[in-house]
């Protein structure tokens, strides 16, 4: 272990090739310092050469060719930039083919010889109906003995590491120096019995093999052993934080169910609750009456009822005496829960307040006297609640809305505010794939409302081009005169020079003109408007003062008007998978049939094409979030950006979907068993747990 230890850690200085300043690049540009971080640069593509061409070969198909032969002659020609160095190149076969230089011109005069045999490797284009390959890579036959072919592995490099020629190539040559020292020096971390159980290979082969695969079995074989070690080690981290914060955070004890709650089930609850809320509300009793803290994360879709179930909480937390806050990201969101709340809570002697940026002075000194004597129960806010003189009697449950919008920072102040930490719930409306929910949110115990309200109709949604405009504003004024109501979302405030998108302000005019008064009311919401003028747009709109609403995505969150039945997104391709679902929320909210109409040009990405495809293919915001995952990967999904992007040296969240669950099944396996791997067949894996640092960010940590 002390040997292996010493070997990881020599400065990569020391490595064959290396130096003192290659050593600075490797360090500044890939953040290599050491023979341990070298091994672990994982290449992120192979090229196959095991494969060989002829000239006769070659054809537009072929990516990379690899041609035995020699060179015949060479010449210089061109001037300046345009000055090039080419070489007739001569298959076993008797037929030419030219390989040309542009640059590194006199070296490679120095190196090419005539006469002499030779593999060229490179990318064939044609000039002039003739093939070429321009920069080949050119080695001795001698050297690249055919019969031990390899796929090669190729790295990421970056252009300062190039100019000092430590390009893919030279790295590989550098990692190869290493290898015949790897199984003297990689101790194995996984139990035999993981090993044995899915087939892996043991972990040094798998380096010697990621870097030198003979063949693509063994390839294969590599990444599988990497791929899971890496994640297997991710979800055991996570399991073992939630072992420890269960052990370690007492939570306040909740075991009444009493009068607040039972009153209000029985005769306040304005619908039946689906199978999937009631089952959420049970999993979070069980942890209130556990006598330890939770951190327990809810995912429910647009409209699945996730506040009422946080509602229903805090009736539990009152009737244990305890109060209840919930923190919402904008004001418009906190005051549509504060509406609602008390709306439901009418009449039930349960005091609610709201504490937002726009509560003026006098009144939040009135309710920081209430909050703190234990006089209100239920206090909602934005970030306003954070401040620390923001006070409670007895905090016992904190509700986070759309939590991905706070910073972790922000969220921590809150379970502050009294002695032992409350219980936590954290929601989101953003569905999460399954297995980035795993990784991300791991060490969280997450429950699912995988169902909407009954009598909730499907949103039907469609996709237009520009040119069915006029057709799309006459659908719209058949709604508008059976009662409904329209949204229309821009993606821009301002006209941008670089992007052919139609703006906000040019839509408003254009909607204005085609909507006119007095048979039609236009009202438009955007950030840049004061809180003020926004609010008082909004409110026109709930109260049905205004047919048509034009905004920017300030509606994407908190936004319920039951009326309102038509969704319509300009520049639709402009917004990611996430955020289209989000808007489409907005509508479907009534009994009413509603609709989300996509706008958009004709020129459109692929990845735009599948966007909308998925839009108007289904309503499922966990199939939408798969989507989305497989498109822009873990490091672009909403809520992940402010957390960085997971640092994983070989797996892919949006490809390795079935190794995670399999490394989350394994490493719960191991725990329920053996929590503290105490067992004697779980010490190496203990011995590698408590000498090693998570490197991924644990980016859930909410308490």
């Amino acid at each position: 272990m002390q040997a292996e230890k010493v070997f990881l850690n020599t400065p990569i200085e020391y490595a064959k090739g290396v130096g003192s300043q290659r050593a600075e690049i490797l360090k500044t540009e890939l953040r290599i310092f050491s023979f341990g971080d070298l091994l672990f640069h994982f290449p992120y593509r192979y090229v196959d050469r095991t494969q060989f061409h002829t000239v006769a070969d070659l054809n537009d198909e072929i990516q990379n060719a690899q041609i035995i032969g020699t060179i015949v002659n060479t010449a210089t020609v061109g001037e300046g930039s345009a000055k090039r160095l080419t070489a007739q190149f001569v298959d076993e076969n008797g037929q030419a083919i030219e390989l040309v230089w542009f640059k590194g011109i006199n070296y490679m005069k120095y190196f090419v010889q005539t006469g002499v045999k030779y593999v060229a490797f490179g990318k064939p284009s044609k000039f002039k109906n003739n093939y070429n390959i321009v920069h080949p890579e050119l080695e001795l036959l001698s050297e690249q003995n055919s019969a031990n072919a390899q796929l090669q592995p190729m790295y990421n490099t970056t252009e300062k590491m190039k100019v000092r020629f430590l390009d893919s190539k030279s790295l590989h040559k550098t990692i190869k120096a290493l290898l015949p020292q790897v199984h003297d020096n990689i101790s194995e971390i996984l139990p035999n019995y993981v090993i044995e159980k899915l087939r892996l290979v043991g972990r040094a082969d798998a380096i010697l093999n990621i870097h030198n695969p003979a063949n693509n079995n063994d390839l294969l074989a590599a990444q599988k052993r990497l791929k899971f070690e890496e994640l297997f080690i991710i979800q055991m981290r996570l399991l073992q934080l939630n072992l420890l914060n269960k052990e370690t955070h007492k939570g306040f004890y909740f075991p009444t169910i009493g009068e607040f709650f039972n009153n209000f089930y029985k005769d306040k609850l304005p619908f039946e609750l689906t199978n999937a809320q009631k089952k959420v509300i049970k999993e979070i009793r069980a942890d209130f009456a556990s006598g330890k803290q939770m951190n327990r994360l809810l995912q429910g879709d647009v409209g699945s009822g996730k506040t009422m179930v946080a509602l229903l909480c805090m009736l539990i937390a009152k009737d244990n005496f305890f109060q209840s806050c919930l923190m919402a990201p904008t004001e418009i969101l906190a005051t549509q829960h504060y509406n609602s709340i008390i709306e439901y809570l009418k009449g039930s002697g349960v005091s609610v307040a709201l504490l937002t940026g726009s509560t003026k002075k006098k009144e939040r000194t009135f309710l920081r006297e209430n909050l703190r004597s234990g006089a209100i129960d239920i206090l909602i806010g934005t970030h306003a609640l954070i401040e620390d003189v923001v006070q409670f009697n007895n905090l016992g449950f904190v509700v986070i809305d759309e939590q991905h919008r706070f910073g972790v920072e922000q969220r921590s102040k809150l379970w502050k505010k009294n002695v032992l930490h409350p219980h936590v719930l954290v929601m989101t409306a953003t569905p999460i794939p399954r297995t980035l929910a795993m990784t991300l949110y791991g060490d969280l115990d997450v429950s699912i409302i995988d169902e909407l309200p009954p009598g909730r109709k499907a949103i039907i949604t469609t996709h237009r081009f520009d040119s069915a405009r006029l057709a799309v504003f006459g659908f719209m004024k058949e709604q508008i005169k059976l009662g409904r109501q329209v949204y229309v979302v821009y993606p821009l405030i301002q006209e941008s020079e670089t992007m052919d998108y139609k703006d906000l302000m040019d839509g408003y005019e254009s909607i204005s003109n085609a909507f006119p008064l007095p048979q039609y009311t236009v009202s438009i919401v955007h950030g840049k408007m004061k809180a003020v003028d926004k609010e008082f747009e909004m409110q026109r709109f709930v109260r049905g003062e205004t047919n048509i609403m034009v905004a920017t995505t300030v509606i994407e969150v908190g936004v319920n008007v039951p009326n309102a039945s038509i969704m319509v997104i300009e520049s639709a391709e402009r917004f990611g998978l996430s955020q289209l679902h989000q808007l489409r929320g907005r509508v479907g909210r009534g009994a009413e049939q509603s609709y989300c109409i996509l706008m958009t040009g004709y020129k459109l990405s692929t990845d735009g094409k599948i966007r909308l495809e998925t839009m108007v293919r289904t309503t499922d915001g966990f199939e939408i979030a798969d989507v989305d995952l497989q498109l822009r990967g873990p490091g672009n999904v909403e809520g992940t950006q402010q957390s960085g992007t997971l640092d994983l040296k070989i797996a892919d969240l949006s490809k390795d979907q079935q190794i995670i669950i399999t490394a989350r099944h394994i490493a719960t396996e191991i725990l329920t068993t053996d929590s503290k791997l105490q067992k004697s067949e779980n010490l190496v894996l203990a011995n590698y747990l408590a000498k090693s640092k998570m490197q991924n960010t644990v980016w859930s940590r909410i308490s």
